[in-house]
């Protein structure tokens, strides 16, 4: 169960993946969370880095999806102007809404990775449908929710330390 949780790839943030790595892989598609992944949880659009970022994403040929577990209002207001399809309410890590990614970009899981800040949501909710999974570190860990703060975190620490004896 433990190993579910231990992504295949961690970087500092989604700048530092190494994306014609990725594409000479064979991956063509992203799945992305959006709060502490793309931008800081109470940050309403994307920064021009991340402007930037995705129109390199897109100039390589990947597809992008991304996959919230944050509300219909939050991840429209994001995701709409950047013209990226998007799944809000995902219930992540239970595998649903990956499978739908997967069938919105009509991609098997091994032609797709998905980018999150959370062990706990998006690397075990990857790993489990066996999505490469690639962990960043949160980027505004000061605006992140009480469940996330509290008790997903608590967890990742808790699985951190037993998996490094």
């Amino acid at each position: 169960m433990l190993k579910r949780l231990l992504p295949q790839l961690q970087v500092n943030t989604i700048y530092d993946i190494d994306l014609n790595d990725l594409w000479a892989k064979g991956v063509r598609g992203i799945i992305t969370d959006l709060d502490n992944t793309l931008v800081g949880a109470k940050a309403p659009l994307a920064t021009p880095e991340l402007i930037e970022w995705l129109k390199v994403v897109a100039q390589i040929g990947f597809q992008v999806v991304i996959v919230s577990n944050n509300n219909k209002l939050r991840v429209s207001k994001f995701a709409e102007p950047l013209l990226l399809p998007f799944i809000y309410r995902a219930k992540k890590p239970t595998s649903a809404a990956f499978h739908k990614a997967l069938g919105m970009m009509n991609l098997l899981p091994s032609q797709t990775v998905v980018i999150g800040d959370q062990m706990m949501t998006d690397v075990l909710g990857g790993n489990r449908i066996g999505l490469f999974t690639i962990l960043v570190l949160p980027i505004a860990k000061g605006d992140e929710g009480f469940f996330t703060k509290v008790v997903n975190r608590s967890l990742e620490k808790v699985a951190t330390s037993w998996m490094k004896r």
